[in-house]
């Protein structure tokens, strides 16, 4: 039902990839990604801008995810309603807050969501209770974790049920660790070590929303982290590249 989560249910690493309303979701979605991730927090887009752009991933592997701006009902839903098939809320401080985000984008009685009809790829069912059944246990909830609050919360906000990613935000951070992207710090090095350890021993995945310069994948997997978004411009273009001199060549 839902790749991405599924990935991390088995303890596996997801890989995905940002993408904007003028994407080629339908191409990248089938380019072997996991997931790809829409951002309207930092974006002038606003979220159902973005319909037509996580419509053009229907039919493929890779799960259409939406960061909103704020941790509030109506943003979330209106993501959920487009399609997405997790979400992102940024400042994620206390599980207070965790278990907010986590009410608003389930269907009663689990949560608060208000109902629009079947929304999503979530697949076939023989009635409603199903459908909403399904999009509950389904659906992948990634709170951020940004500040010095939420490290004093961190262990109560890995354990809070329905989250499936911690996921970090990594200038943020850096900013409120009092060394502002300085991602190579010690500071900086042992909060993630212990986000990552933390994520471990609930049973979720630390995330990375980029990986920092100086900070490898195979860093952050040693630390527990197993989601992460890469940049694929230029495996992209070293393909592209690549096919060019095959032809050029003979």
């Amino acid at each position: 039902m839902n790749h991405v989560k599924q990935i991390i249910k088995d303890g596996q690493t997801a890989i995905g990839a940002t993408a904007s309303q003028a994407s080629a979701t339908g191409f990248l979605a089938g380019a072997g990604f996991d997931f790809l991730l829409f951002d309207t927090q930092h974006s002038p887009v606003e979220i159902k801008q973005l319909a037509r752009a996580v419509g053009g991933m229907r039919g493929r592997n890779a799960s259409p995810i939406v960061r909103v701006g704020e941790n509030v009902a109506d943003q979330i839903c209106y993501a959920l309603d487009i399609g997405a098939r997790g979400i992102v809320v940024p400042m994620v401080n206390t599980p207070e807050e965790a278990a907010a985000m986590v009410s608003y984008c389930k269907y009663p009685f689990d949560g608060v969501r208000s109902s629009a009809g079947m929304r999503g790829e979530w697949g076939e069912f023989k009635d409603y209770r199903s459908y909403m059944d399904t999009v509950n246990d389904e659906l992948l909830i990634a709170p951020m974790i940004e500040t010095m609050l939420a490290m004093e919360n961190l262990e109560a906000i890995v354990n809070t049920p329905g989250v499936d990613v911690l996921l970090v935000g990594p200038s943020d951070l850096s900013i409120n660790l009092g060394v502002p992207l300085d991602y190579t710090s010690s500071t900086y090095r042992e909060a993630l070590e212990r986000i990552g350890g933390a994520c471990q021993d609930a049973g979720i995945a630390g995330g990375m929303f980029f990986v920092p310069p100086g900070i490898t994948p195979a860093d952050l997997q040693n630390m527990g982290f197993r989601f992460f978004t890469l940049p694929w411009e230029g495996w992209a273009a070293g393909g592209i590249a690549d096919g060019i001199a095959a032809v050029r060549n003979g």
